[in-house]
């Protein structure tokens, strides 16, 4: 990138804004132009501006012309792991990451590659990543890159070379958090949460020292186990507010949960910081908190003020969660006319299916309706703010069919909000799910923590219940209304888990799982333009102006929490490397095809097993699925029904008992499972390899990892 220099009679002649243009290098962000990006062809904030709005202005691209987008450069990455980045352009230069917190600077205009950064994490920290080793992108403030890397540290790099200004933990290294957010910058402050409550953390969100790393302040969303004070402005509230909504349970072994792993917004004016909160530990707020309290501020949207994290107010989208219904989902900010009057609001599709809008100065629910199928509840009692259940919602009596499913009907993936449409374009989807309470739960430190019967899910369903799985299983995008609280058009998709959203004015830009990238009509829906990726698209695109010439780029390849928890219900391919393609109007440039070999079954002439496979399929269920797929059936891990180590005891304790592929993230499960429930595995992986039905227990048999 070149840098002009003035001297100083030049820089008088211009004044004083040119001087300061000019005396600044790379990344030159601050607050006032992250305020500006909304309606400005830059995109430098991971939801283009403090509004988190994903709505660019820039037109070059629209209706009339959008076929005769191109292809204008590529970069391929060196991993075949999921893309969620959205990348920042700034001054000419884009800025992108990849799996493993890896980070890339590339010339907007020709994609040459200026510098790269690997923070060489250890592969060990794979294991406690529940949704792939994925990362959403960086923030950039005064001649800095910001990245979140997955093992806890925040990573402060040079803009113009790449090289390591400072570094520091967030978190504590030998508890099982990690990083996939992309930070956010406030007022020489940068915030990150992190990620782990499935495996037993205590959430909370940091505020740095853009400068030089120090702490400034930390926001914990769970009381204390252990009643103490912190020293952070959390604690009068947590003492004041939340204390009393968490009676005794095995929250104080686990740590509650909460964690703040993506959605961030600030509103300059009001300058007030708003944070998503995950879900309680364990999932089942029967073994969490003896089925009582709302667990404060578990599923929350949360108020500070950005200079000392001090609380300002709450809304509690799930009172007492039991399914694992986030409100960690994008909070996007805007002013909409409301009953005839200007109400500043803040807007969020969190997992549980309703779409919210608040009053963003209080905390006040101005409305609330379901934007999918929804069984869990009847409605959102306006007066109180609280859902009104469905009785049967908590599953104390069996397995429910539920929906949505813990995926939730809109999981990580950026809505956008157009002010031109004055519509919210959700990437939604539908997918039951059959509750039913573990009866045999027991608190695993460092392991899955849910409360949860995973087998319920896993082939356990009655046919009724399958039959209705089948049927609710959908994928969408959906252009909703939020001021009159329903859908102006959707557009439904061949599978449920797809990318994030772009809106401009008159498109709108999403990928989807099978391996395309659609350009639609923003005011109806009309498909008008689609591009094919050839490998599946989760990542949300971006837009930015450069030379006179607008471009759209976006980040390729297949991962996530969709091809852990179903990836029988996504397009069938091998893991292929990732990709950054950016268009423009009449470019000719094109990627090379993807290579996709075909393995052909494996082998199993004369492999033996004294395993028992029907406890196999009970173990692998219960302790493996998360990344190999409910029954084997594969994700974005290894098949491992095709997998060469089943076909001998010691090749899989190899794996399984000793670690051998700890560098890859498989560290060992001893400290879960005995000899024998390893070799009952095998067992079950073995009779699926061979095309067998699964081998589910006879009613009464004990379900429990590692009971026989």
């Amino acid at each position: 990138m070149r840098v002009i220099k003035l001297g100083l009679a030049l820089a008088l002649a211009v004044g004083l804004v040119a001087c300061q243009k000019a005396a600044k290098g790379p990344g030159n962000v601050d607050g006032a132009r992250i305020a500006a990006a909304d309606t400005n062809g830059e995109w430098v904030s991971y939801g283009k501006g403090y509004s988190e709005q994903r709505y660019s202005p820039l037109d070059k691209i629209n209706a009339s012309n959008v076929g005769q987008l191109g292809l204008a450069w590529y970069a391929q990455f060196d991993t075949d792991r999921g893309q969620e980045a959205t990348p920042l352009m700034v001054d000419g230069v884009l800025y992108t990451t990849t799996a493993w917190s890896k980070v890339y600077a590339f010339d907007a205009a020709s994609g040459k590659l200026l510098w790269s950064y690997d923070p060489k994490v250890d592969g060990r920290k794979g294991f406690d990543a529940c949704c792939d080793v994925v990362n959403r992108g960086v923030a950039v403030w005064k001649g800095k890159v910001y990245v979140g890397a997955l093992d806890g540290r925040l990573i402060a790099l040079d803009a113009k070379d790449g090289h390591v200004v400072w570094s520091v933990q967030t978190t504590d290294p030998a508890k099982p958090f990690t990083i996939t957010q992309a930070p956010r910058v406030v007022k020489d402050k940068v915030l990150i949460g992190n990620s782990g409550a499935e495996y037993g953390v205590r959430g909370y969100i940091t505020a740095y020292d853009a400068a030089t790393g120090k702490k400034a302040w930390r926001f914990y969303t769970i009381p204390s186990p252990d009643g103490k004070p912190d020293g952070e402005p959390s604690d009068k509230v947590l003492k004041d507010k939340a204390a009393v909504t968490w009676p005794e349970g095995k929250w104080k072994l686990v740590g509650g949960g909460g964690t703040v792993w993506d959605a961030i917004a600030y509103d300059p004016a009001l300058d007030m910081i708003y944070f998503g909160v995950d879900n309680g530990t364990p999932w089942n707020q029967e073994e969490r908190s003896g089925g009582k309290g709302d667990n404060l501020f578990v599923s929350s949207i949360v108020a500070v003020k950005a200079d000392t994290g001090e609380y300002v107010w709450h809304y509690q989208v799930n009172p007492g969660e039991s399914w694992d219904y986030s409100a960690v989902q994008q909070i996007t900010l805007a002013d909409l006319n409301i009953g005839g009057q200007p109400r500043k609001v803040l807007m969020q599709a969190p997992k549980n299916g309703f779409f919210y809008v608040i009053d963003r100065t209080n905390g006040q629910l101005i409305s609330a309706k379901p934007y999918v199928p929804v069984t869990w509840a009847k409605e959102i009692d306006i007066k109180t703010g609280r859902p009104v259940e469905n009785p049967a919602a908590r599953y104390k009596d069996g397995p429910e069919l539920q929906m949505p499913a813990p995926l939730g009907a809109h999981n990580w993936h950026p809505m956008a909000y157009s002010p031109k449409t004055n519509l919210v374009y959700i990437p939604a989807q539908s997918m039951p799910f059959a509750y039913a309470a573990d009866p045999n739960f027991v608190y695993k430190p460092g392991g899955w923590n849910l409360g949860v019967n995973l087998l319920a899910n896993a082939g356990n369903m009655t046919p009724e219940q399958a039959k209705q799985f089948a049927a609710n299983l959908k994928g969408a995008l959906i252009a909703w209304d939020p001021v009159n609280q329903k859908p102006a058009w959707s557009v439904q998709h061949p599978y449920f888990w797809n990318a994030g959203i772009l809106a401009t004015p008159g498109l709108v830009f999403q990928g989807a799982a099978e391996g395309q990238f659609y350009a639609y009509d923003a005011a109806n829906g009309k498909q008008l333009w689609s591009y094919p990726t050839g490998n599946g698209v989760i990542a949300a695109p971006m837009t930015y102006e450069l030379n006179g010439e607008q471009y759209v780029a976006l980040m390729v390849g297949a991962g996530g929490g969709g091809q852990v928890s179903a990836p029988s219900l996504l397009p069938t391919r091998p893991r292929l490397p990732g990709r950054l393609l950016v268009f423009k109007l009449g470019a000719k440039a094109q990627a090379p095809e993807f290579k996709i070999a075909q393995l052909p079954p494996l082998d199993l002439t004369g492999v033996t097993t004294t395993g028992d496979k029907s406890h196999g399929y009970v173990v692998f269920n219960n302790n493996c699925q998360v990344c190999h797929g409910a029954n084997a059936t594969g994700s974005w891990l290894p098949d491992l029904k095709r997998s060469p180590m089943i076909t001998t005891a010691d090749n899989f304790n190899s794996v399984v008992i000793q670690g051998v592929r700890a560098h890859n993230g498989m560290v060992s499960f001893s400290r879960f499972l005995k000899p024998q429930d390893v070799e009952d595995v095998r067992a079950f992986l073995i009779s699926q390899a061979k095309g067998e039905p699964l081998p589910i227990p006879a009613a009464g048999a004990k379900t429990a990892a590692g009971a026989k």
